[in-house]
């Protein structure tokens, strides 16, 4: 069945209800969209655009588009044209007023003005050169102009950009230049999407429980019959943590005890702008089961446990990534293989991009890749994240580019809370590399 634009808007809503229903990390595509819900090919690819631009999907090279999670991260940091200033070394012609909006895209002008009108769009940037009829066109629909060359615009352009708050900027590189480093920008932002902030888990829906510092053990005992919880930070009259305790704490205290005196102090706290990752391997160095959050003010916004910390770092490595870090590039050269024997390893060639000042393979790339096959190794055994303690890497021979290199990683020892795990690297039938790592299993 194909819908036509009568009840284009209905099939539309049901396209992306559809979408939202599915699984994170489940694979979407035109065609099967398009068969599954019996609509046109069109109405699905603008249905996947959409939902792409409201985060229900990602589209990823070689990955394809994926559902994935956006309830934890609604907002997109999106580029304002203030910013785009800085990037390309720029100056304001019109629009001053302008600058702090954002924009969703940019547009080459390298084309007749009338194809080039059919892609801008309102929050777009037109990247263009000494092209006024174009400057005008674009501020008409909507979008920002950013003039490349080093060339101006007319009065009239900056009249209307100053009228409709619509930025003209300008620029003395040209058009590829300026289209490669605000790219550049813009997929900087796609990475850091990825990481994830103490303030994305931190709840926000109730007030965190606290203890004062005068408050006494049976005002203590009484918390914990109210809230069911079992530690509680504790907080001076401005509100900053002075302490932790916990119910161990508590054992063998009088009633009228103050609490002051069975706390432990100087609790570690973090910032919501801390990466969960930062304190997850807080949270394992010190032991620490419960950690306070405080503001730039040092008082206390929400605390964060360590099931929160795990939930948050599993649900990561099922979050299709935005943007590609130089990690993510390198481990997609290597493919996972086994022997005749059975025994893993990972092969892949020495690439160009991991070459150091003298054209051979760059010793940190080299630890870079050791690690990340001890610890795919590691978690063959155990599903769980870990901490590195220790990693010595012993460089035998250099690598030259282009060489095929097969990583044997190889498990010593694993429990409950520790592992150790050696590499060793080949590249042909010479060994080239030898690795020793030993890190902590977060439960």
């Amino acid at each position: 069945m194909t819908v036509g634009p009568a009840d284009f808007s209905t099939k539309h809503d049901q396209i992306i209800a559809y979408m939202e229903s599915l699984e994170v990390g489940s694979r979407v595509s035109v065609r099967k969209l398009a068969q599954t819900l019996e609509v046109s090919e069109g109405t699905a690819y603008r249905a996947i655009k959409d939902a792409e631009a409201k985060g229900i999907v990602s589209t990823k090279l070689r990955t394809g588009t994926v559902r994935v999670d956006s309830g934890k991260r609604e907002r997109i940091d999106k580029l304002t044209f203030e910013e785009i200033v800085g990037i390309v070394d720029g100056h304001v012609l019109g629009g001053q007023s302008g600058l702090p909006k954002t924009l969703n895209k940019f547009v080459i002008g390298a084309m007749q003005l009338e194809a080039m009108m059919g892609y801008i769009e309102p929050g777009n940037l037109l990247i263009v050169g000494n092209r006024e009829k174009a400057h005008h066109s674009a501020l008409s629909l909507g979008a920002g102009v950013l003039v490349t060359g080093g060339f101006g615009t007319s009065a009239e352009v900056i009249a209307l950009a100053d009228r409709l708050e619509l930025p003209v900027l300008g620029s003395s590189y040209d058009t590829f230049t300026v289209a490669a480093l605000i790219n550049r920008a813009i997929y900087d932002r796609l990475i850091k999407k990825q990481i994830v902030l103490v303030g994305d888990i931190l709840r926000t829906d109730m007030p965190p429980a606290y203890l004062h510092d005068s408050d006494r053990v049976g005002d203590a005992m009484s918390k914990i019959e109210e809230t069911n919880h079992n530690r509680f930070p504790v907080v001076d009259n401005s509100l900053r943590p002075v302490g932790m305790v916990t119910t161990k704490d508590l054992i063998g205290a009088e009633l009228h005890q103050p609490i002051s005196e069975r706390m432990t102090t100087e609790p570690k706290t973090v910032s919501p702008g801390t990466s969960v990752a930062t304190a997850g391997h807080m949270m394992v160095a010190e032991a620490i089961e419960l950690l306070p959050v405080t503001d730039s003010a040092g008082k206390l916004t929400g605390v964060i446990s360590r099931k929160d910390v795990l939930r948050a770092m599993q649900q990561i490595q099922h979050q299709p990534q935005n943007g590609e870090t130089l990690e993510d590039q390198m481990r997609a050269l290597f493919s996972e293989e086994r022997d005749e024997e059975g025994r893993l390893y990972y092969e892949g060639p020495a690439a160009a991009l991991m070459s150091n000042q003298i054209g051979s393979m760059s010793e940190g790339v080299m630890s870079g890749l050791i690690h990340q096959a001890a610890v795919r190794a590691i978690k063959e055994h155990r599903r769980s994240d870990l901490i590195t303690d220790s990693h010595s890497v012993y460089y035998l021979a250099p690598v030259e580019i282009d060489q095929i290199l097969r990583l044997y990683p190889t498990i010593i020892e694993i429990s409950r809370k520790f592992c150790k795990a050696e590499v060793q690297v080949f590249a042909g039938e010479r060994k080239v590399a030898q690795s020793m790592l030993t890190a902590r299993l977060m439960e």
